[in-house]
């Protein structure tokens, strides 16, 4: 996430791990769906655009064939990377698709924590305008991404009288997790979560690259100038407890949102429900489909997007039950302006908690403890007053910004590119 995020630790590996290897979803259902006639070369089933594959046997599959099968699982997953546009509209043409197939549906969203429920509430009913939901979900402190990408799914949620579904908890009790472990959180604490089922080796061996990685950034970002170590074994982080609270972080935020899907679905045993999440959690069967099947739901289906290839060279057999083929790169669209520092609300302002190597913040001069209180003359009393002003900012412009350190007020100025890149 390019975001700022209120836990370093835990925004890292939500980040970094939508990017560890596709993989997931074997075939639970008991059946594969029918491919279309005459494609069953894999080769130019991953070179067509706008196409259902099979990755088990890189077969097409029949569109109109797949969402009726879909329609009868009781769950169903679809993946995302947060920030990419094209994914959001293919979730959005699926979810049209499989309404057709089953109007008595209900959408989950990993954006959401429990707390908002009844606000989701109130816009399905239609009683508040777009800025108002926004304001009411704080939309800009605990999620962050351009709510333009999202905005046409609750729409359809709302347009059609689809009820939505808030799966997640709030981001403190996943970071406490990650810092004290599961076990030292009371239960009256862990917002009714169960203790998570165990991941299996080959999650723990990705979520091991995501926590080496996160190191190794981490020690960029306070140029520590100390070697990472991409190359270590999984096996070396086996008795280190904070590889062992990371890991129990990461099935936290699993396990939160199988259980809302759970108990979603048991409430109304015959609605579908349909979750928007990050593909991490969805991958290889590794995260929310894992809990899912300790909570008794074993034949979820999990759908991805994936980049067009001249060939399928990459494409797990095992990656979902179904990937859909987009553009080989992602469609040119305006890039928000991001400061490159990871925040929180802190001693009256967006206290930094990191500071990206190479990014605007960084060459501004902040610095990891700095408290911002003021950008644009605008007062920053929280991380989501800042990244709403920074989201305001065009390319090539200079953003003033007031800071805190050490008990010291000092003023800075973020230049920001002419042309808005990833930092």
């Amino acid at each position: 996430m390019g975001i700022a995020r209120a836990d370093l630790t835990i925004l890292l590996a939500a980040t970094l791990f939508v990017g560890v290897a596709m993989a997931a979803c074997a075939d639970t259902g008991g059946n594969r769906q029918a491919s279309a006639p005459g494609a069953a070369d894999g080769t130019a089933a991953c070179a067509t655009m706008g196409t259902w594959i099979d990755p088990a046997n890189r077969s097409i599959l029949s569109h109109d064939q797949l969402m009726e099968d879909l329609s009868a699982r009781p769950v169903v997953l679809l993946g995302e990377h947060h920030d990419d546009a094209e994914h959001h509209r293919w979730q959005l043409h699926t979810l049209a698709a499989l309404h057709g197939y089953q109007p008595n549906m209900i959408i989950g969203f990993e954006a959401f924590p429990r707390r908002v429920q009844p606000v989701l509430d109130r816009w399905v009913a239609g009683e508040l305008t777009s800025d108002t939901f926004l304001k009411a979900v704080e939309w800009s402190q605990v999620w962050g991404f351009d709510p333009d990408l999202y905005l046409p799914l609750f729409h359809f949620a709302r347009q059609h009288q689809v009820p939505m579904l808030a799966l997640n908890v709030d981001r403190e009790l996943v970071s406490t997790v990650g810092r004290e472990g599961f076990d030292a959180v009371p239960p009256q604490d862990r917002e009714g979560i169960s203790k998570p089922a165990p991941p299996s080796p080959s999650y723990r061996q990705s979520l091991f690259q995501v926590f080496n990685h996160k190191h190794q950034q981490h020690e960029e970002a306070h140029a520590a100038g100390t070697p990472g170590s991409s190359g270590a074994d999984p096996s070396e982080a086996q008795g280190d407890p904070a590889f062992e609270r990371f890991v129990e972080a990461q099935l936290t935020w699993d396990r939160a949102m199988a259980e809302a899907i759970s108990g979603a679905r048991s409430s109304d045993g015959t609605a579908l429900v349909v979750a928007i999440i990050g593909r991490g959690h969805a991958e290889h069967r590794w995260g929310v489909p894992h809990q899912l099947a300790d909570l008794g739901i074993a034949d979820s289906a999990v759908m991805l997007p994936v980049r067009l290839s001249s060939s399928c060279e990459g494409l797990s057999p095992d990656l979902a039950d179904a990937v859909f083929t987009l553009p080989p790169e992602r469609a040119s669209r305006p890039h928000r302006p991001r400061l490159g520092v990871m925040i929180e609300t802190a001693d009256g302002g967006a206290r930094v908690t990191a500071v990206m190597p190479g990014s605007v913040a960084d060459a501004a001069g902040l610095e990891v403890g700095d408290v911002i209180l003021m950008a644009a003359g605008l007062p920053t009393g929280s991380g989501g007053d800042l990244i709403d002003t920074v989201r305001q900012q065009a390319p090539g412009t200079w953003l003033p910004l007031q800071i805190r350190r050490g008990g010291v007020t000092v003023e800075k100025v973020a230049r920001f590119p002419a042309r808005s890149g990833a930092t």
